[in-house]
C-alpha cells in the first residue's frame, strides 16, 4: 500500500450521516461504570446533529478524507474560561474511523483545530477526555496537551 493522502475540508450537510455514525467510535473503550456507551454516544450525536441543524459562527466542523473518502471529523466550539472569563477554542469531538487509526488523520485534524483556534485569536485549545480512555489521552499528551484538572463524580 502506498502513502495515504489526508485532506481536510469544512463539513457540509451531506456529511451528516457519516459524522453521526462516528459517534459510536467515541465510546470504543471501557466507559466509567456510572455511564453507558449509549448515553455518551447519544450526547455526542445530539451535539453534532445540532451543529448540522444550526451551524454558528462560534463553532466549526472539519472532515478529514483519506484517499478521497471520509475518515474523521473535528467539531470545535468556543467556550469561556471559568478562571479568566476569556473565550477560547474547545475541541468538543475528535473522531476517526477504525480504518483510519494510526494513519495521520487524527493528527491532521488536531493541526487544523489549532489553526482554527489561532485564527480566532484563542490563547488555548482545550478538550476533554474520559479518564478511562487511555488511548485518546495518550494521543493528546503526545500532541502536547496536558491535564489541567480532573472532574470527580459521585453517583447518587
Amino acid at each position: 500500500m502506498g502513502v495515504s493522502q489526508v485532506t481536510l475540508r469544512p463539513a457540509i450537510s451531506a456529511d451528516r450521516t457519516f459524522v453521526l455514525e462516528l459517534a459510536d467510535r467515541l465510546v470504543s473503550f471501557d466507559v466509567p461504570q456510572w455511564r453507558s456507551k449509549d448515553e455518551l454516544a447519544g450526547g455526542d450525536r445530539r451535539a453534532l446533529a445540532e451543529w448540522f441543524d444550526e451551524p454558528h459562527e462560534g463553532g466549526a466542523m472539519f472532515i478529514a478524507e483519506l484517499d478521497g473518502r471520509p475518515a474523521g471529523c473535528a467539531f470545535l466550539v468556543t467556550l469561556v474560561d471559568y478562571f479568566n472569563d476569556r473565550p477560547h477554542a474547545h475541541l468538543s469531538v475528535l473522531a476517526v474511523t477504525q480504518a483510519a487509526e494510526g494513519r495521520g488523520v487524527g493528527s491532521a485534524l488536531i493541526d487544523r483545530s489549532i489553526e482554527w483556534a489561532r485564527t480566532r485569536q484563542s490563547d488555548r485549545l482545550t478538550l476533554s477526555a474520559l479518564v478511562t480512555n487511555a488511548r485518546a489521552r495518550g494521543f493528546y499528551e503526545r500532541r502536547g496537551f496536558g491535564g489541567e484538572y480532573i472532574r470527580y463524580v459521585l453517583p447518587l
